[in-house]
């Protein structure tokens, strides 16, 4: 395959550019103009430089994606992807299903077959991933994953160098995320973090938005493989961010559905239909998406876990972390934590988060006794 002339790179640069203008633009008529819908939308190919593109220079630091074809150049990426729960398996399938080169690895094997089946290649470790492949996402559970799986014993960053890349898509802390950049960039190789707003059915349908922080030249290279698998991406500067941003909006989520269990309850309590009160709530200013998906399963005690409890409740752990660091007080996310808490205790850890009015009714149960 031939290099890229200098006349090229600079046609190159343009595109990306003015593809930026575009995306911005889209962006601000949005609010006026009808969407297109998702089924109508062209999926994007997937293209990565195998040598980092340093001159690429895109000033914009957010970006409402078209989902629309991208082809920049024709060299092809080689990517991986580690941890294929809830979240990391409909990302990677969308990569798959876009034509990406795609390398896989999870803890648990059985986990890898039906992606194994759609043409991704797998490999025993963490660092046979990252040695085979130009860039390596990672989508664990909880920081201790996350931190295991890139820097411990045949973790991804032993099998990193200079031209590679890692992105990390897990939500941890800032701390993780600055430890696990060092080790990479100790390697020679380029690390984004880039924690992901959205579970299971905006990653089924590459909706997600991605929150980034750190190299700006590796999300510039990434941002075609992030458009296959969401809407929209922020940059948000230096590594610890994009953790911060994520964290917030979870505690935020986590402390919105606490409430809307307790006003769940008392509409049923006080003699009303809490489906009319998620229907008046879904017309209303404080009207979300979250009220109307989760409220009639919430109604009928259905929790099909699409963000498990367990995992809210360590979001909103390390909120608090992150607000006692800076000295901030955030008494209801405090209230919420504890709520999920009790949720746990009564074994809702692998439902939904909306599990949580379960520890609401137990409380109300244990004050009748």
């Amino acid at each position: 395959m031939r290099a890229l002339s200098l006349t090229e790179m600079s046609s190159l640069v343009k595109s990306n550019y003015s593809r930026q203008l575009s995306s911005t633009a889209m962006a601000m008529c949005s609010s006026f103009c009808p969407q297109i819908p998702n089924q109508l939308r062209a999926r994007p190919g997937c293209s990565f430089p195998k040598k980092p593109l340093y001159a690429l220079s895109v000033k914009a630091f957010s970006s409402q994606t078209p989902n629309a074809s991208v082809k920049d150049n024709e060299l092809s990426a080689r990517i991986g992807f580690l941890g294929l729960g809830i979240m990391g398996s409909p990302m990677a399938q969308n990569l798959l299903k876009a034509g990406c080169d795609v390398t896989i690895w999870n803890r648990t094997k059985s986990k890898c077959d039906p992606l194994i089946s759609l043409g991704a290649k797998y490999k025993s470790t963490p660092q046979e991933v990252a040695i085979s492949c130009d860039v390596t996402f990672a989508m664990l559970a909880d920081p201790e994953s996350a931190v295991e799986v890139a820097c411990g014993k045949h973790g991804a960053a032993s099998g990193m160098n200079s031209g590679k890349g890692y992105v990390d898509v897990s939500t941890v802390d800032g701390a993780t995320s600055k430890l696990i950049s060092g080790h990479i960039k100790a390697t020679g190789a380029s690390f984004l973090e880039a924690p992901v707003s959205g579970s299971k059915k905006p990653a089924e349908d590459g909706q997600l938005i991605f929150l980034t922080a750190g190299d700006k030249s590796l999300y510039e290279m990434v941002a075609p493989i992030l458009d296959i698998m969401g809407k929209s991406r922020f940059y948000l500067g230096d590594v610890g961010n994009g953790a911060a941003m994520k964290l917030v909006v979870n505690m935020i989520m986590g402390s919105m559905m606490a409430s809307f269990s307790e006003g769940l309850l008392l509409s049923e309590k006080v003699g009303l239909d809490p489906s009319v009160l998620v229907e008046v709530v879904s017309q209303g200013a404080i009207s979300a998406p979250m009220y109307s998906m989760k409220g009639p399963s919430m109604i009928q005690s259905l929790y099909p876990p699409a963000f498990p409890l367990k995992h809210q409740q360590k979001d909103l752990r390390l909120a608090l972390g992150l607000a006692e660091s800076v000295s901030q007080s955030i008494p209801i996310a405090a209230a919420a934590n504890e709520l999920y808490k009790v949720a746990k205790s009564h074994g809702l850890s692998d439902h939904d988060f909306s599990a949580v009015i379960e520890a609401l009714k137990a409380k109300s149960q244990n004050s009748a006794k």
